[in-house]
């Protein structure tokens, strides 16, 4: 998205100019003026469209969540009768987009101090961006046969969804071998030997 895009709504420009704001100079130095000075209108504008600053950490947060999401989706479309390869290639594309995230390193490299908006939203405040996650998944796998009951596939998709999570805030591996070894989870839990 593009800040200057005639074709987006007034908040989605306003969203976008917020996230090139941040990867450029960092979340500290976004203010409403700024943003209403790189959108073309004024202060109230960007108030009554967002709200405050913490309205517009969320707002982005939940934007890129989108960009991730539609990757998970994508790859259960891929993969709609293989859920561990569905999971597999939805956590890789995650993974890999996270890694060349300029956003999301802003994010988790956000200073820390009076301007902790951003963080939050990601790691200790980050019951929406979980509960979105855990509900696109939930979706598909509700087609698929486990052979877990509602409660234990609620739990093993809790566990999946914060595991690539978890990869996506502080990777441990490269993409590839990270995902595998989330496959190779979710199979033991999902196809019990």
């Amino acid at each position: 998205m593009v800040a200057g895009d005639s074709s987006l709504s007034m908040r989605q420009r306003i969203v976008a100019a917020g996230a090139a704001m941040t990867m450029r100079s960092g979340w500290a130095s976004v203010t409403m003026a700024k943003l209403a000075e790189a959108v073309g209108v004024s202060r109230q504008t960007v108030y009554n469209e967002i709200g405050g600053k913490p309205a517009l950490a969320e707002a982005m947060v939940l934007d890129e969540l989108a960009r991730f999401l539609d990757l998970v989706n994508r790859a259960f479309e891929q993969h709609p009768t293989d859920l561990v390869k569905a999971i597999e290639a939805a956590s890789l594309a995650v993974l890999e987009h996270a890694d060349d995230n300029t956003l999301l390193h802003a994010i988790v490299s956000a200073t820390h101090g009076a301007d902790t908006e951003l963080l939050p939203l990601l790691t200790t405040n980050s019951q929406s961006l979980l509960g979105v996650a855990k509900a696109v998944v939930a979706e598909f796998v509700a087609n698929q046969d486990t052979g877990l009951t509602d409660a234990q596939l609620d739990v093993a998709i809790d566990q999946v969804v914060r595991v690539v999570l978890s990869h996506v805030m502080q990777p441990s591996a490269p993409p590839a071998e990270t995902a595998a070894g989330i496959a190779w989870m979710a199979d033991r839990v999902l196809n019990p030997r």
